[in-house]
């Protein structure tokens, strides 16, 4: 019997192929299409382009299913986006933290509302365009590795995900490159294939998170955050700043300060509302504790060797990992520049994405 396999499709030429890829592989394909956000609320998609699907996304998508002969369905859920994606985004910035809202998105939407989606549907498995791979060559449950193409590859957002859906998960372009993607998008004449890629966080169009956040929390973060002092490492005032939530962790752009050498922010304090400068040579720590962990393999009871990596564009480092009850603690060979509370930690075994964590502090040894 022929498995059915709903896509989860952008508008863009990754999903748009990754449902190629589905249908060319003898499953029977559904392309769906997840209704985010509304950006009339917030304001800041003045191009109308983006990934949290508008009309232009939603109607590319369409259009790859109609050529390819697979029906597709727009599904809404702004609901679930909204409370466990975007209130969490404007919380962690209020809690003096930095978030990554993809890592959200895929654990709470495309792995769960989406999975509930395809057992409404009768599906067997979801298939996304993330440059990922699946291993089911053992007898052992799946194992969730790195995208062959090293500048693509996406299994850092992907962490958070349940364990538990790897077995009903596809990947179809995680042995692929970029332009092997894009290749294979115009041999086949897909309308997607010159769409370019989104950089932005997808529900803040214009990349502007400080309007975002005033705009959208109708008054919390300015009410909240106002004006307050930027200090230096002794604890002299040097400056002041507008609010302490549209900073973060390493930043040096936009503190307005004179100085003989670079300062960039060490530390944020929610409670006094203060910024606290420092030289770059002083954002460095050898050691991150990490909340929140999901296993994608089986946890540990003793250190071990991992390499590890605390944001989506960094390299991975070499570091023991130490499991501690709930928590995870990650001790680098070399100190790492700006390890970011509420940002992600992910370690890996080889190309084994062992699984991730949010970053609670790192630690100066």
């Amino acid at each position: 019997m022929t498995q059915r396999v709903i896509v989860a499709m952008s508008g863009g030429v990754d999903s748009s192929v990754a449902l190629l890829q589905v249908a060319e592989a003898g499953y029977e394909a559904i392309g769906v299409t997840m209704k985010l956000w509304e950006y009339r609320d917030v304001g800041g998609n003045l191009l109308g382009e983006s990934s949290c699907c508008p009309v232009e996304a939603v109607n590319s998508a369409r259009d790859v299913c109609v050529s390819l002969g697979i029906p597709h369905h727009t599904l809404d859920f702004q609901a679930v986006f909204k409370t466990t994606v975007v209130d969490n985004f404007i919380d962690e910035y209020i809690a003096g933290r930095t978030p990554n809202p993809c890592v959200r998105c895929n654990s709470y939407v495309k792995w769960d509302a989406l999975i509930k989606q395809a057992d409404q549907l009768g599906a067997d498995k979801i298939a996304t365009g993330h440059y990922a791979r699946i291993d089911v060559s053992t007898d052992a449950q799946p194992r969730l590795l790195k995208g062959l193409d090293t500048h693509k590859d996406q299994s850092y957002v992907l962490w958070g995900i349940p364990r538990e859906t790897l077995a009903r998960t596809l990947f179809p372009l995680g042995s692929m490159t970029k332009e092997q993607v894009r290749q294979l998008a115009r041999k086949h004449g897909l309308t997607t294939a010159e769409t370019p890629e989104s950089q932005e966080i997808c529900f803040v169009a214009d990349n502007d998170y400080r309007r975002f956040l005033d705009q959208y929390a109708n008054g919390r973060v300015s009410t909240k955050v106002g004006l307050g002092e930027i200090v230096d490492e002794d604890g002299r005032i040097v400056g002041q700043h507008p609010g302490y939530a549209y900073y973060t962790i390493g930043q040096r752009r936009g503190l307005g300060l004179a100085a003989e050498e670079p300062l960039y922010v060490k530390e944020l304090d929610p409670e006094a509302n203060r910024i606290t400068v420092a030289p770059r040579s002083a954002l460095y720590s050898s050691v991150c504790e990490l909340e929140d962990v999901n296993w994608l393999v089986d946890r540990p009871d003793t250190p071990r060797r991992v390499h590890a990596q605390i944001r989506y564009n960094s390299e991975a480092a070499s570091a023991q990992l130490i499991p501690m009850d709930a928590l995870v603690r990650l001790e680098f060979e070399q100190a790492q520049l700006a390890i970011t509370p509420g940002q992600s930690a992910v370690f890996y075994d080889g190309d084994t994405l062992m699984g991730g964590g949010i970053i609670r502090r790192g630690i100066e040894t």
